[in-house]
């Protein structure tokens, strides 16, 4: 099965390392649960409460994602993420500011799309500045293009939104084009989206700054 990321090395701190020991059984889903027993993620369980779950797709070291949450206590978080250090920054994050409404899960967006959540489930889909994967040979890996947008689109509520912000032109042009072509969703602009001010700046944000790109923002509704 292609998959969208690779585990790339990175500086594994020694507080990021005992936030995963320490906390990853309090706040990360068993996903080998659900899978083992063939269920969906049951989220009215997960949180305790019948409120909307928006879900952010490879949150990077989760201090936007912590946020977030925090400013929106009504609403629940999940966060999937492949890579451990900015998993054990985030655990750090949510211990620190008491979120409740935020959860983990380490695993293939992929399968997680796939297989465990519900048909029209969730309130919104968050992914900033994913893997641009520009090399040529390697745009297959790329996140947002069908079918996966498909299944992103068939897990949102009527209403629900996909929001996606990058800072490379050529995945902005095509993940619009992906996005255009699914079935169920349509463009809440003409084009690109205009920034969303409670979304906060990100260190991949800063770092495509510093590099003079500009930040593209696609926001879609499903209808």
């Amino acid at each position: 099965m292609l998959k969208s990321y690779v585990i790339r090395k990175g500086h594994y701190t020694q507080a990021q390392r005992k936030a995963y020991d320490c906390l990853s059984q309090k706040y990360l889903i068993n996903v080998s649960e659900y899978l083992d027993k063939n269920d969906k993620l049951n989220f009215e369980d997960i949180f305790s409460n019948k409120s909307g779950v928006t879900v952010e797709i490879g949150f990077g070291s989760g201090i936007a994602t912590a946020e977030i949450a925090e400013q929106n206590r009504d609403k629940n978080y999940i966060g999937i993420e492949v890579h451990r250090p900015g998993i054990g920054r985030l655990l750090q994050e949510i211990e620190k500011r008491n979120l409740y409404n935020l959860r983990i899960i380490e695993y293939d967006a992929y399968i997680i799309f796939e297989k465990l959540i519900l048909q029209d489930s969730l309130e919104a889909i968050h992914i900033f500045f994913p893997d641009p994967w520009p090399k040529k040979r390697h745009q297959k890996r790329r996140l947002v293009q069908k079918p996966f947008t498909q299944l992103m689109a068939g897990s949102l509520i009527k209403g629900g939104y996909i929001y996606m912000v990058t800072d490379w032109e050529d995945y902005a042009l095509s993940a619009l084009s992906q996005l255009t072509a699914t079935g169920g969703l349509i463009n809440a602009e003409n084009g690109f989206a205009v920034p969303q001010g409670w979304r906060p700046e990100t260190r991949f944000e800063q770092k495509g700054l510093e590099k003079e790109h500009i930040i593209r923002e696609l926001f879609f509704n499903k209808i």
